[in-house]
């Protein structure tokens, strides 16, 4: 067997963790724009790109699973980029 592939639950919780990461990009983001402090800003600039390289490797991982379905042609405005 060549490529490894994750079990259903280990599949599961990569989502479940994909769905934390975005959201606390976005609510990062979201936020900075609040903040007038540039030291605070610098460091929820660094943490939106903390939030990013963690996205891009679970989402490496979550290349594994064994079952995934397409993006809809109808897919929301990505936060990423």
């Amino acid at each position: 067997m060549d490529k490894k592939l994750l079990a259903a639950h280990e599949s599961l919780e990569i989502h479940e963790l994909l769905n934390f990461k975005t959201l606390c990009l976005a609510k990062s983001k979201l936020i900075q724009g609040l903040v007038f402090d540039q030291d605070l800003r610098a460091l929820m600039e660094k943490d939106v790109q903390q939030c990013i390289e963690g996205i891009s490797d679970l989402q490496a991982v979550y290349a594994q699973a064994p079952f995934r379905k397409e993006v809809p042609e109808n897919r929301p405005t990505p936060i990423l980029n």
